[in-house]
């Protein structure tokens, strides 16, 4: 059997302000910091040892991976990273506050927006200086590679490559994997690995700093899956769902 972890960032400036994020790098707030530190806590306690982690290219998860590990005492495992595990881009909608944009456009489209398998937010303008083209972390990539808006969909094609050739052999390699990263690339290999609906999809809310512990067979199936602290995880997913007002 092999064990994955899944770890949701902390809270971000941005989601304390109730604002998409997308891809604009913005940090941990204090709070989001302290999620963390309670994650590595959680894990040093209650999931076997990681092994090795894997991050996305932004600060608010590559941070929320160091402050855990530094808290399981484990800072010296090997870090992957790769922006197949970002978060999903939302488009024009980056920066807004989600409130605002629920009053503008109303409450049913943007949860489409927010929340749907298959229903992508306005795109970003190519010259917007936002634009993932002109970020140098994607120097290397294709510019057709870098989106300018994604649905759920979308986040689910580009993270498989990198779940099949980055985390998948390492399970096979008997390495216990955490993958600390973003609401949208979790909820992307969540849907994968537990064989999620397109339309069941669309309720399932990923806390912020909560460890998810799956068990895997040889074969990588689902054997277990449990978040180590379950009544914290459902209260906090609830605050989740209620952002989209």
């Amino acid at each position: 059997m092999a064990t994955l972890i899944l770890l949701r960032h902390g809270e971000s400036t941005w989601n304390r302000e109730n604002r998409f994020t997308g891809w604009i790098d913005v940090p941990l707030s204090p709070a989001g910091e302290q999620e963390a530190r309670d994650a590595g806590e959680q894990l040093r306690g209650g999931a076997p040892a990681s092994d090795v982690v894997h991050t996305s290219v932004q600060q608010r998860a590559i941070r929320t991976a160091e402050l855990a590990l530094a808290a399981c005492d484990r800072p010296w495992i090997p870090v992957r990273r790769s922006w197949r595990l970002n978060e999903r881009h939302y488009g024009a909608l980056q920066g807004k506050n989600k409130r605002d944009t629920a009053e503008e456009f109303g409450a049913e489209q943007v949860k489409a927006w927010r929340r749907s398998y298959a229903t992508r937010p306005p795109a970003l303008a190519v010259d917007d200086p936002t634009h993932p083209r002109f970020d140098p972390r994607y120097a290397d990539l294709p510019v057709d590679a870098l989106p300018a808006t994604e649905c759920l969909a979308d986040v689910v094609v580009r993270m498989l490559p990198y779940w099949y050739d980055a985390i998948a052999p390492d399970l096979t390699a008997g390495r216990t994997v955490l993958v600390v990263a973003h609401g949208n690339s979790l909820r992307a290999l969540v849907k994968h690995l537990d064989a999620v609906s397109d339309d069941h999809i669309v309720e399932l809310n990923i806390p912020t700093g909560l460890p998810l512990v799956y068990t895997l067979g040889a074969r990588l199936e689902v054997i277990d899956r449990a978040y180590l602290d379950p009544a914290a995880a459902e209260a906090a997913a609830a605050v989740v769902a209620r952002q989209a007002g």
